[in-house]
Parts: structure tokens; sequence; C-alpha cells
């Protein structure tokens, strides 16, 4: 398993830092207490002056829902290296046990017992892995109590219903938003444009195709891409390629200097890559945009995941949304 490390920087957890998860704890009933504990039990690395902490990920499924839950939630550690292990498909009190082996050791050997994000559905392997030396959250058991008392039904306690897509509406868009936009990427192929539930524009480099990927993959959206070039800035509109498609297009720029960073590593020493062309050109993109009166936004400070949502609800496509 590899880890994954988030920011870190070199002051200690504020108050605030705390307050900003309550919220989560509480309906995971997990105290704020068990957070100070993890707190004073972080690691610290004399040699890199970073605290550390190790935090185990673990799913009777693909573990994709724990790990984005705890991303989400020690992101607000910035001070802290997280060293995440991901143990998908745990499905036997054989293999929890080995877990649980694995969690005392580290707990040994770190001197602090790690964090562990769980989506296990099985109640017996959840007990196994919640009696190792950690601190245990459970992401499905507490959720699903609250869910079966306010609906007056029991839940079915099935594994990777959240993916079992094999069969299913949702994963067959998904599949087929994922090929549309593979096609319909950086305008290399204009056919069918008309099926697009956006078209991105925007200068070279700015984004726009691990947007478009990420709306693919997420939300079943069919988004294509399409570069604008200095050649529609002499001409000063849109290819008329777009044209018909006006309502659909959102536009995305970058600042010039990330700009130029990001070209730079593509085509190092070149007038491609040089500042006063990407300065140039973002500024002939978004006076476009804003003559074409095209929505648009910076990447250049901004997630795929955030810019993703704020094409979503420019472009009205929230009825789209499912989440995997």
């Amino acid at each position: 398993m590899t880890g994954a490390n988030l920011r870190s920087l070199s002051k200690p957890a504020s108050t605030a830092d705390f307050r900003q998860v309550g919220d989560c704890c509480d309906i995971l009933n997990v105290n704020l207490a068990g957070l100070y504990r993890f707190h004073q039990h972080l690691h610290h690395d004399p040699m890199s002056n970073t605290l550390q902490r190790t935090v185990f990920v673990v799913s009777d499924s693909t573990g994709i829902t724990a790990a984005t839950f705890s991303n989400s939630v020690l992101s607000q550690f910035e001070q802290v290296e997280f060293d995440t292990v991901r143990v998908p498909y745990l499905d036997s009190v054989e293999k929890a046990e080995g877990v649980v082996k694995r969690i005392n050791r580290c707990a040994a050997d770190q001197n602090a017992p790690p964090l562990v994000f769980s989506t296990l559905v099985d109640p017996t392997i959840s007990e196994t892995i919640r009696g190792a030396d950690c601190i245990f959250f459970d992401l499905f058991g507490t959720f699903v109590q609250h869910i079966e008392e306010a609906l007056g039904v029991k839940s079915s306690h099935s594994v990777g219903r959240s993916h079992m897509g094999g069969l299913s509406k949702q994963y067959n868009a998904r599949i087929e938003a994922i090929n549309f936009t593979l096609a319909h990427d950086d305008g290399q192929y204009v056919r069918g444009l008309e099926e697009a539930d956006v078209i991105l524009v925007g200068v070279s480099r700015c984004g726009k195709t691990p947007t478009s990927l990420y709306l693919a993959m997420q939300y079943a959206v069919k988004a294509a891409n399409y570069p604008l070039i200095p050649e529609d800035f002499d001409r000063g509109g849109l290819p008329a390629t777009l044209l018909p498609f006006r309502k659909k297009l959102f536009g995305l720029s970058i600042h010039p200097d990330r700009l130029a960073e990001v070209r730079n590593e593509r085509r190092p020493n070149s007038q491609y890559a040089s500042l006063k062309q990407c300065r140039d050109e973002v500024a002939s993109a978004e006076r476009l945009m804003r003559m074409e009166n095209i929505p648009w936004l910076s990447t250049t400070t901004k997630s795929i995941e955030e810019i993703s949502t704020k094409v979503m609800a420019e472009i009205g496509l929230e009825r789209k949304q499912q989440f995997y």
C-alpha cells in the first residue's frame, strides 16, 4: 500500500481545526476527545519537522467512499503528514484479524493509535477491526442506523451497493459519457457535439481535459472541450463549429504565470510556453468570453472537484449528478 500525503505545515492544530470537523464527529458518534487524543499522539519526525500519522481505510468493497470521506476530513489538519493505508475487499474475519495485527504493530511502532476509517458492512468484521489499538470511525454503521430509524425500514446490509454498477443505468451512462468525452477531447472530433451536455473552452493547458474527464467519470456528463487559439483571437469570434452550441459553452481560464509553468513542462523554453505568449492568450481568451457572454472561471487555485461543481451549477446540470 502506498501513502498519500496531504498538506503539511509546521503550526499545531488549532481549536478551530477541531470545530470544523465537529459536526462530522457528532454524526459518527465520535466525540472530540477522540480527535484530541489523536492530536496528542501525533508522531513527530525530527528530520522533516512535520507531524506524521498513519491512517487505515478499510472496506469490504472498493474503499472509495471511506477514502473520499477521510481525505475531506483530514485535510483540516494541514500541519500533519498522513500516511494512508488502503485495505479494500476485507470480506472475512481471517483477513480482518490480519489487518488488526498490522494496526497493532503500527500503533506499537509509532507509539500512537492509527486512525481507522471504515465502511465495513458485516458487523462481525467491523467489530474485529474496532477491537484493534486504533481510533475507529464507522462511516456506514452510524449513518445506516439513523436512516433506518428515520425511514422505519431495515437496510439490506449488502456489500458494495454503491459500486455495483455493471448492470445499472447509471454505470452504463457513465461509460457512455467517458467514451464521448475521450472522442471529443481538444476539438479533435466535432461531429456529435449536439449530444454534449457541456463544451469547455479555453486556452491550451488551462485544465479542460481533466475537468471534462472528471465530469464524465463522476457525474456521467458528456463533456466536450475545444481549444481557443490565436487565430480565434485574431478573428475576434468563436470558431464556427461552436456557434450552434453557444448555450452549452463554459470557459476556463488560468493565471498566465501558472500557465507558463504548465506549458514549460510540456515544451520547455518555447514561444508556446513563454510568459508573454501566455499573457497574450489568456487576456485575449477572457476578452472573447466576455464579449460572447460565456460564463467562465479561473482554474488557477481551484481543484478539479471545485471546477466541476461550478460548471454543473452554471450550466444547470445538477439533475445529472449521480454519486458513485
